[in-house]
């Protein structure tokens, strides 16, 4: 059982041998350049496979694979096209650092790696890791379709909710499944922690936006109320909004009850969703 640092010591070491293909060019140093973050995703699908009694090694391509995908959505979430972001983890975004046509393929190509990589594993359970990654890849894209319709459009609470499930917890449910199927586990055991903690990821995000300041985030601070985005701090306040993150880390973490003292990485990982302050 490791801790949740020495489990992201894990990730940056395996990103970092990553191989790039010869075919992507000048593209290999902004796809690197778009590799940064917390790497929150795959530490949570690394520490739940040993939850549920596997080995971190056999969850290290699907959990690469994970970060791989959310890289992609965040180079192309940041286009002038989307949020018109011009800072990312406190530096400038793909787009600014190099241009929006590198950005596109960057972003394209982080996808198909994150497929391809997948695929490559040594592992009989790929094939389902990759339709489940396909899976979550597809409802986050609709979750972004969704955030964009509702800069034009106020949505309801119930719409919001649904927003947040799949722009943002999709994917985080997805690094929860994906690390119970590759210790062989019970993936029906889980998933509804990742679900709430998707749900908590993103109102935490959204409270951060409205809390923070620019050189905290590292990104620019309070542009989801300028840009009228649909939020639940926009539509319940900060106080009733934090309630709600608060609860749902709590039934997520009542829900790795049963997992026992292996699953308490896969805690401190939950609890880091809420208590971030980036």
């Amino acid at each position: 059982m490791q801790a949740p640092d020495a489990l992201r010591a894990l990730v940056e070491s395996y990103l970092s041998e990553l191989a790039l293909t010869p075919e992507l060019g000048g593209l290999a140093e902004p796809i690197r350049y778009a590799l940064g973050g917390k790497r929150v995703r795959p530490t949570i699908c690394l520490a739940t496979a040993e939850a549920a009694g596997g080995t971190v090694e056999a969850a290290l391509p699907a959990a690469a694979a994970l970060e791989l995908v959310h890289s992609f959505s965040l180079v192309h979430d940041d286009l002038p096209a989307m949020d018109d972001d011009d800072l990312r983890r406190g530096r400038p975004t793909v787009h600014r650092a190099f241009d929006e046509a590198t950005a596109i393929l960057a972003g394209d190509a982080l996808q198909s790696l994150a497929f391809g990589h997948l695929l490559a594993a040594d592992d009989p359970r790929a094939a389902a890791l990759a339709r489940l990654l396909a899976e979550a890849a597809t409802r986050m894209v609709e979750g972004q379709a969704r955030d964009v319709e509702a800069e034009h459009r106020p949505l309801s609470e119930a719409e919001v909710v649904e927003l947040m499930s799949t722009k943002t917890g999709a994917l985080l449910a997805a690094s929860v499944a994906g690390g119970a199927a590759c210790a062989g586990g019970r993936v029906e055991d889980v998933l509804p922690a990742g679900l709430k903690l998707g749900l908590a990821f993103q109102i935490a995000d959204d409270l951060l936006d409205l809390t923070a300041d620019t050189r905290t985030l590292g990104k620019r601070a309070g542009k989801d109320a300028a840009r009228g985005k649909a939020t639940l701090p926009a539509i319940l306040g900060a106080e009733e909004a934090r309630r709600r993150a608060e609860a749902l880390l709590a039934e997520a973490l009542a829900t790795l009850e049963p997992l026992g003292p292996r699953a308490e990485p896969l805690r401190a990982v939950a609890r880091f969703v809420l208590s971030r302050k980036t």
